[in-house]
């Protein structure tokens, strides 16, 4: 109900009596100085980064999908609606760039806005992802996530999904690594990751069949000794025999009671602190996560809130409920696809419902690119990376780090529109900040850069000047975006050896390695012109390109400067920090027989 200047100064008078000749001076003073106080807090709003009224935050990060899998993104074979309509409504990237190209550093990253080096959260070795649930490594908890800026801003925050950022450090219970440690008031999700043996009909993923030669060279150490004992040919005590032989025994029941644990122990949901599945029931898990984001999304409508939407799909073994398998042209990788734009369409209608749509700033990417390795026999199991060559978990090369990327916020930013500067994925780290009015932590390096401006094309060029692009903490290339000139040039250092000649990845390993016999490590390094060779299929020569030896020397002058910036950490992805800890290992039920089903029960 509008309030008249008449009736303001009509109670002013009837309440002081004493004022009366001097109502309208004193009126009229005190609607100077409010008129004065809502100009400054207007200006001050706006220079700051504040805003009146503050927009939901809708993260959707996708696990593993390749940059040519969605319709939006060139592929006219896989259908993808939802996404593709999310694109039209928003701002589609692609120039989208991810700090790592494996899960575990790049969501480091995306979290914290910062090269996961910094973090200690790349490896030294191959074993570049948290590898266990019963680990201590993990995302640090002195590292500040923007659910923790958002949430000191009134926001409520929720996380929903994968996680795999670790859980604990030194019980099975303390969770100093849980998204509740990292500034979320919600979780709902699998700390871990999907592997084959959360699927029952598949060929195990992180454990091995059980090795009977040990055990068998042990009991035959064993009859040895027991026949040389009963011929009288050896004089050995009965107790070594039988201490021998136990040993056999345990050493054949641990291998077989790891072996047959292995999906209880790492495929677990988890609402909040406690377990509600022990292993994951991977046919409800896509109708969960989706639940669980509508659910939210109407318990907070009043806002605002950050709700982190982290999908299981698309990663091995691509699970596909009932209703989509079979439904596309591309097998099991195909319908898991369109699964996961069923489930994006389903958290936007659910914006919809509640009137959120227009003060919600949404956001869609993948962590990293499509594994190109993966496999289903002969069966193609992994995305699609459009032109661009490599993957998964291969350092620099374009397949592994550019991912889709969408943003959405109607009136605020031009729909249908297409960006092409390099942006990362660590830039929604300060983006999201300034949204909330918060700013940055001052005491670390925050690589990040606030892209609004960019998103609102206020300005013309992305903030960033050089990428670096690592593998695990080995540096493969650099990105250097001239922005005068609007060159765009990327030198590899280092490459995997790819299977063959011809061949797209590294097939019968799990993933390209970072270091040692299997990269090659070039000298000169390799130079590419992303804008003429985006597919990097012909590396430039100093006979080919005039300026061959001065790219080389900028780009390694950044490298320096970029050096002096890091400093030591602990290392969370490296032994003993990425391996399994009984006593760390999370527990529905008695260890080591966890098992729990307190979804179905409730």
């Amino acid at each position: 109900m509008a309030i008249s200047h008449d009736s303001i100064q009509q109670q002013y008078v009837s309440e002081y009596p004493s004022q009366r000749n001097n109502g309208g001076k004193e009126v009229f003073i005190l609607c100077c100085l409010c008129s004065l106080a809502v100009l400054l807090a207007s200006f001050f709003s706006q220079s700051c980064g504040l805003s009146v009224s503050r927009p939901n935050i809708l993260l959707i990060v996708a696990d593993d999908i390749g940059y040519g899998d969605l319709g939006c993104f060139g592929n006219d074979s896989i259908r993808t609606p939802n996404i593709d309509q999310l694109a039209k409504e928003g701002v589609r990237l692609t120039q989208h760039i991810a700090a790592a190209s494996l899960c575990t550093p790049s969501r480091a990253a995306f979290l914290t806005g910062r090269y996961p080096i910094r973090s200690g959260m790349a490896a030294t070795t191959e074993r570049r992802v948290i590898a266990r649930t019963g680990g201590s490594g993990g995302l640090p908890t002195n590292e500040t996530t923007f659910a923790k800026l958002l949430q000191q801003q009134g926001y409520v925050t929720g996380f929903i999904g994968k996680w795999h950022q670790g859980l604990n450090c030194e019980s099975r219970i303390d969770h100093c690594h849980h998204p509740l440690n990292h500034g979320f008031d919600y979780f709902y999700g699998n700390p871990y990751t999907l592997v084959n043996e959360c699927h029952s009909s598949k060929n195990p993923e992180m454990s091995q069949p059980p090795k009977t030669s040990y055990a068998k060279m042990i009991v035959l150490l064993a009859l040895t000794l027991l026949l040389g004992k009963m011929t009288g040919l050896l004089t050995v005590k009965w107790k070594i025999i039988a201490f021998i032989t136990l040993c056999g025994i345990l050493c054949s029941l641990s291998q077989h009671v790891h072996y047959l644990c292995m999906k209880h122990w790492n495929c677990i949901m988890f609402r909040d602190h406690a377990i509600t599945e022990q292993p994951i029931k991977l046919e409800h898990a896509a109708f969960r996560i989706v639940n669980e984001a509508i659910s939210f999304i109407k318990r907070n409508k009043q806002g605002p809130f950050l709700l982190f939407v982290s999908f299981l799909h698309v990663h091995t073994p691509c699970y596909t409920t009932e209703l989509f398998r079979g439904k596309s042209r591309h097998g099991l990788y195909g319908d898991n696809v369109e699964e996961m734009d069923w489930m994006v369409g389903k958290v936007l209608a659910a914006l919809d419902k509640e009137g959120l749509r227009n003060n919600t700033f949404t956001y869609f990417a993948s962590d990293n690119g499509g594994k190109v390795e993966a496999r289903d026999g002969h069966v193609r199991l992994g995305g699609w990376n459009g032109i661009y060559k490599g993957g998964k978990g291969m350092g620099g090369w374009e397949g592994g780090i550019r991912v889709p990327g969408i943003v959405r916020w109607p009136g605020m930013v031009t729909a249908n529109t297409v960006i092409d500067e390099p942006i990362s994925l660590m830039d929604i780290y300060p983006t999201v900040a300034h949204l909330a009015g918060a700013s940055v932590p001052q005491d670390r390096i925050i690589d990040g850069r606030n892209q609004l401006a960019l998103l609102q094309r206020t300005v013309q060029h992305s903030e960033h000047e050089f990428m670096f692009h690592y593998c695990g903490t080995h540096l493969h290339a650099v990105r250097w975006y001239q922005k005068e000139s609007g060159a765009l040039w990327k030198v590899h250092y280092v490459t995997p050896v790819f299977s063959s000649e011809g061949a797209d990845g590294c097939y019968g390993m799990i993933l390209c390695p970072c270091s040692g016999e299997n990269v090659t490590y070039h000298n000169p390094p390799l130079v590419f012109d992303l804008l003429y060779d985006p597919s990097e299929a012909k590396p430039l020569s100093p006979d080919s390109e005039p300026f061959f030896n001065a790219i080389l020397n900028q780009v390694e002058k950044a490298i320096e400067e970029h050096r002096q910036t890091l400093t030591p950490v602990p290392n969370q992805l490296d032994l003993p920090s990425n391996q399994w800890e009984p006593w760390l290992q999370p527990c529905c039920g008695i260890f080591p027989f966890c098992w729990c089903d307190r979804e179905s029960e409730k």
